[in-house]
């Protein structure tokens, strides 16, 4: 069974001023937001800084002067950007980012990047990069043109798992598997005491858990099958500091690496990425908006010969 892991994200900040996301805004208008690009809230948690919506495709965070959204799957995330325009007009908005990655079979989605920035500029001016190679792993990035600029100490940090080992595979896919279960396959107690977790298994497989503490987030989404097997992580914490037990657990057979604004990117993937990984991809690039963004990708060489992937010529592969 073949689901698209590979998240759309987008991040909105708006004039404080004139709106409070958190405060001002009801959770049905949060819900058509979401409708809109074919996804679904499950179920949210909050505390006094943050709301964080479970999604039936990853995940929604309300603060009150931005509001992050992944989703995965065939959503297309620009639908739910072009609503919340068209409800409460562009001058609201102080800056956009949106970000999209490589997915396994992009064929099989609505729109491609190029799509959804077109659909973007005609609200927006903007700048768009790409960061990897685009024969392997990489990450578009759109931002708004204007003259906003980011402060340093606002630092996000991704990872995306690629091919998870076959024990980890195994044990994501255990039938009548249950959250606390992945709780403790995956460390959260280890990764991120203290925060507040609502979490969803979903059927026949797959996991999505958000996270909050104050004004601090974790989101994690699973796609554990072995032919298609994809973990991202996202968070304002220092993911990279936490490296070597994601990869413990996990074992991908590749992984990329995204970070905004952490000048120490270097030096914190030469301590936390274990040798035995192989950089495939460097890309840095600071942004006219202020933000620093560094991108790269790992692989774990192989060592001896695997065997071919045989599938069924006559069933519904997304191969063909």
């Amino acid at each position: 069974m073949f689901f698209e892991g590979s998240e759309k994200k987008v991040e909105i900040l708006v004039h404080h001023e004139q709106l409070s996301l958190l405060n001002d805004l009801s959770d049905d208008f949060w819900s058509e937001l979401v409708n809109r690009c074919h996804a679904q809230i499950l179920s949210s948690i909050r505390n006094e800084h943050c709301k964080a919506f479970l999604l039936s495709e990853s995940s929604l965070f309300v603060w009150d002067d931005c509001f992050l959204i992944l989703t995965c799957g065939e959503t297309n995330l620009v639908n739910s950007v072009e609503y919340f325009i068209q409800q409460l007009g562009v001058d609201k908005i102080k800056h956009l980012t949106y970000q999209r990655k490589n997915e396994y079979f992009s064929h099989a989605q609505p729109s491609c990047f190029g799509d959804d920035i077109k659909r973007l500029t005609q609200y927006i001016p903007g700048k768009a990069l790409r960061f990897g190679a685009m024969d392997s792993h990489h990450n578009f990035v759109f931002h708004q043109d204007n003259d906003f600029q980011a402060s340093i100490d606002d630092k996000t940090y991704e990872i995306f798992a690629y091919q998870i080992s076959e024990d980890a595979s195994n044990h994501l896919t255990r039938p009548g598997l249950q959250a606390n279960d992945i709780r403790q396959f995956l460390r959260l107690e280890q990764l991120i005491p203290d925060f507040q977790i609502d979490d969803f298994v979903f059927q026949p497989y797959g996991y999505s858990v958000n996270a909050i503490l104050a004004k601090k987030y974790l989101t994690i989404h699973i796609t554990p099958q072995s032919d298609s097997s994809y973990v991202s992580f996202e968070s304002n914490i220092n993911l990279i500091k936490l490296v070597p037990i994601i990869l413990a657990v996990l074992q991908p057979s590749s992984f990329d690496l995204l970070s905004y604004n952490e000048t120490e990117f270097e030096a914190l993937t030469a301590i936390n990425v274990p040798n035995n990984y192989v950089s495939q991809s460097l890309v840095q690039q600071k942004l006219t908006n202020g933000f620093l963004v560094n991108f790269a990708n790992y692989i774990l060489p192989k060592q001896q010969f695997i065997q071919a992937t045989e599938f069924d010529i006559a069933g519904e592969n997304h191969e063909l």
